[in-house]
């Protein structure tokens, strides 16, 4: 799904000349969607034909222009108006009204139309200067990811939830630049001067931040938005003197053993001062004037709404209270009471998830933003009087001196994001299921929230490229059983976000320790979305069994689960920096342990579906049950008896395998297959 190329750098009068274009885009502050009051010259759309849509989309980036060509509606071979969007972030205030007045472009596009033409026709030439040129490694970085957009049309609500959107997309704004401080990248960020290359401006808005993620880039000492920056553990949770030391999460770790509050870990202190006197400040005095903004912001939110959505405007007031003190616990009670049958909006502003810091411990700011889909209701409807059943299937699994719990969570709502921003907006791909909160009461008592995002990968792009990957890797027979029907990748989303609410958790604890401190945060955090994941397919097969569903349906969900597995593995195992990447690992694990025990056999003679390549994958559906339960039962028992030793053993056998053995082989060939064509890179748009 990734593929990359070099392309050559522009002159510099052209490249000054994109800087100017997105210099004046910058200028602009106008709400999304509004148009200017003062009427712009047009000019006819017909002359739009000499890059095709792909390319189109491709350049944009690379030159920074917050434009993208949605489909060619009429076939016709040329962008027309109607056929343009302007997505949020890229270059703050950009509006559609910039680039298209009424139903024509302006000149401001035309300007922006020419750069792109320009930079399309010398664009298999390669003058960098090498392999080793830093904008070469740029445009090598963003090619990896394909920009996909979310588009929503928000035009039709009513002017007091305009003004409540409107709001909330200011507060996403200021959760950007909140969660660059976190990342320890502001002071870096003000170094992308306007002048600067475009591609560098891309890198950074898609990244949040300077350093290149992409696996065909991110070892590249040269990949990087600043000129001659050094590669570094980057973070502005912790001092940057404590950074240096690879064990520096362990030794904050153990300076807290034995306390009863262990705020240097706390997920909502930022730690200070120096390695042998560290101190923990809360994230409501250490960054006070960020969240009194958004506090400010969520309260302007629930004002506009006035008498309209009552449970929406208690979170949003609860959160804005949440902000400013740390208390997280109100807004979290007020969130849980949302559901799709009280509020038409999905909404959920905090820090959550602790995966992308060093010690996997701190949270991080995050904004994801959506209408509900009723569809979730089909699903509510048939496991919400299972899930007591299925606490006690996993509690069987796990044994001593684990014991089932009485589970009162929400099962997954279904959500149509609008926008996510923060920790949320990963360079590329999506999460399409969360549960929260993971700390405090609500966590605790099982009370919690689960959402399955379900509109992404559905454009034509995304299905097309996800299905000639599977052709490369699956022998025909496999094809078979594959399907581009989103309701089997939606029912394992659903349960893996029902299992994390189910069985041994972040919280549970054993020998007087919660996970990340029996495993260590990078680890626990892997352990647990193995747990999820692993979950999913347990239970895909608990209700074929228990004639819920089909074995069909169970049949074909595990075969989008395998090549759910391709794609993380493709992204390799550790960042840069050699921070696990969880769901990677998860995904290693999974499919190392389904091809030990014959599910997925490697046929290195036989030619794959799309008749090209030779060797694929055999799957052994008769084998996934009994295969996915011994997995389940391995990982539950783990978390269950706090065993860091065959949790270990897990990474050692299938993370960390020898460069020479099978296993790594077949990794190798995943990876290779999987990075041909360029990852999901979502932006989003909103009209009101």
């Amino acid at each position: 799904m990734k593929h990359a190329h070099l392309r050559r750098i522009l002159p510099l009068s052209t490249v000054l000349s994109v800087a100017l274009v997105a210099a004046a885009c910058a200028k602009k502050t106008e709400v999304h969607g509004e148009a200017p009051s003062a009427p712009l010259t047009t000019l006819p759309a017909a002359t739009f034909a000499k890059i095709p849509r792909a390319d189109f989309n491709r350049l944009a980036v690379e030159l920074a222009l917050p434009i993208f060509w949605t489909e060619d509606k009429n076939e016709n071979g040329t962008l027309d108006p109607d056929e343009l969007a302007v997505y949020w972030g890229m270059v703050p205030g950009a509006t559609l009204a910039e680039y298209v007045d009424r139903k024509d472009f302006t000149p401001k596009f035309k300007d922006a139309y020419d750069l792109l033409a320009q930079r399309k026709t010398g664009d298999e030439l390669h003058a960098t200067g090498g392999a080793n040129s830093r904008i070469a490694a740029i445009v090598k970085e963003l090619a990896q990811g394909r920009i996909t957009l979310v588009a929503t049309d928000l035009s039709t609500v009513s002017e007091e939830e305009k003004r409540f959107v409107s709001h909330i997309m200011k507060a996403a704004d200021l959760i950007e630049k909140l969660y660059a401080r976190q990342k320890g990248v502001s002071e870096l960020a003000m170094q992308l001067k306007e002048s600067s290359d475009p591609e560098s401006r891309a890198l950074f808005f898609r990244n949040q931040g300077p350093d290149c993620v992409a696996p065909l880039t991110q070892d590249n000492p040269y990949c990087s938005a600043i000129p001659n920056l050094p590669k570094a553990k980057r973070s502005g949770l912790y001092p940057k003197e404590m950074l240096s030391n690879p064990k520096f999460c362990e030794i904050l770790s153990k300076k807290e053993e034995g306390k009863k509050e262990k705020t240097l870990m706390s997920p909502f202190t930022v730690v200070t001062g120096e390695s042998s006197a560290p101190a923990a400040v809360p994230y409501h005095e250490f960054y006070k004037d960020d969240v009194n903004a958004i506090a400010d912001q969520l309260k302007a939110a629930a004002d506009a709404l006035g008498t309209k959505e009552p449970a929406l405007r208690a979170y949003l007031l609860a959160d804005a209270q949440s902000f400013t003190k740390d208390e997280w616990w109100p807004a979290d009670e007020a969130w849980a009471k949302m559901d799709a049958n009280n509020s038409k909006y999905y909404l959920r502003i905090a820090p959550d998830e602790v995966y992308a810091e060093p010690c996997s411990t701190k949270a991080l700011f995050h904004v994801s933003f959506g209408l509900i889909n009723q569809g979730s209701l089909k699903w509510q409807r048939k496991l919400d009087p299972l899930k007591g059943k299925m606490e006690k299937a996993i509690a069987g699994l796990a044994g001593a001196p684990y014991v089932a719990r009485n589970v009162s969570f929400k099962l997954p709502d279904f959500v149509d994001i609008v926008i996510n921003a923060g920790d949320s907006r990963p360079p590329s791909g999506a999460t399409i299921g969360q549960s929260l909160p993971n700390f405090g009461p609500v966590a605790n008592e099982g009370r919690g929230r689960t959402v399955a995002m379900t509109n992404f990968y559905k454009d034509p792009d995304s299905i097309a490229t996800l299905r000639e990957t599977t052709n490369s890797l699956f022998c025909r027979e496999a094809m078979a059983k594959y399907t581009s029907d989103q309701e089997p990748q939606l029912m394992s989303t659903v349960l893996h976000e029902a299992t994390h609410n189910l069985g041994p958790s972040h919280q549970y604890m054993v020998n007087g320790k919660i996970d990340r401190e029996a495993f260590g945060g990078p680890l626990a955090s892997t352990l647990e979305e193995l747990k999820a994941q692993t979950g999913a397919l347990f239970l895909t097969d608990w209700l074929a069994e228990n004639k819920e569903i089909t074995r069909d349906d169970a049949d074909k969900a595990h075969v989008r689960d395998i090549v759910w597995a391709f794609g993380h593995i493709s992204r390799g195992m550790y960042d840069d920096n050699e921070h696990p990447k969880n769901y990677s690992q998860l995904a290693a694990i999974q499919f190392g342990w389904l091809m030990d025990r014959g599910v997925a056999l490697w046929h290195a003679d036989e030619v794959a579906a799309n008749g090209r390549d030779k060797g694929c994958f055999e799957i052994v559906l008769d084998k996934f049950p009994e295969a996915a339960k011994s997995l389940m039962i391995e990982v539950l028992g783990i978390k269950a008896r706090g065993d860091r030793t065959r949790a270990e053993k897990l990474i050692k056998d299938y993370v960390d395998v020898a460069a020479a053995s099978d296993k790594k082989k077949i990794h190798g060939i995943i990876t290779e297959r999987v990075l041909r064509a360029p990852k999901a890179s979502f932006v989003y748009s909103v009209k009101l």
